[in-house]
């Protein structure tokens, strides 16, 4: 077991994956000064979902630890940051800190060993399947086309969950599982019909940009 800064936060990050962030509350813009002074490497505290009645996580909460990635410092002392993904870890209890901002006891959370490896075929399909659903969720958002999902299955099943329009509860129960093949089979069984949908509502958004004669005005 370790010692991790927290912000417990309803929201999920997944391994692998980048997530923008403001920052406001003083608590926080002091753990964001302390982690900005040090090595790249050690940019780090634990994103995890608050608890029921407080802001105290759960014994058991699950969360991902979250790297700096960069910063833009506001004129009034708020930050919007980016983070990426690391490891998931559970929060067992509360650390004895000075600091005015949550610290917590937590392990590492990893993936069990499989009794089923996913085909090869299955990790192909995901794979395209995935890519379709973030073109369109870029095409919705009038992004550029730059997708670059990962190959090894268990960062795959990551990144295309960062894509995924979910509820809260939902998310988090995708990353607490810890079985591979679970999680292909369960994007395999939701991205067809998530494709499909996403796509055609990326049609119609293009249409109504291009306001039916195929130029944007």
């Amino acid at each position: 077991m370790f010692t991790l800064p927290l912000f417990p936060l309803r929201t999920v990050l997944f391994p692998g994956a980048l997530l923008p962030l403001h920052i406001f509350e003083s608590r926080y813009r002091e753990l964001l000064a302390e982690l900005a002074i040090r090595p790249t490497e050690e940019r780090l505290f634990g994103l995890l979902p608050p608890g029921l009645d407080a802001e105290l996580p759960e014994p058991g909460a699950v969360g991902t630890v979250a790297r700096l990635r960069g910063i833009q410092q506001l004129a009034d002392g708020r930050s919007n940051i980016v983070v990426s993904g690391e490891r998931r870890f559970v929060f067992h209890s509360p650390a004895p800190a000075v600091t005015p901002y949550l610290q917590g006891t937590v392990e590492w959370f990893d993936d069990e060993p499989e009794t089923r490896i996913p085909a090869e075929a299955e990790v192909l399909r995901l794979h395209a399947l995935g890519e379709r659903y973030a073109l369109a969720q870029h095409a919705l958002l009038d992004r550029a086309l730059d997708v670059d999902l990962p190959r090894d299955p268990a960062l795959l099943t990551f990144g295309i969950a960062a894509f995924l329009e979910w509820e809260f509860d939902a998310l988090q129960r995708f990353l607490e599982m810890r079985s591979v093949s679970a999680r292909v089979t369960r994007l395999l069984a939701a991205l067809p019909t998530l494709v499909t949908s996403t796509e055609a509502r990326a049609v119609a958004h293009n249409r109504a940009r291009s306001n039916g004669h195929g130029s944007v005005v």
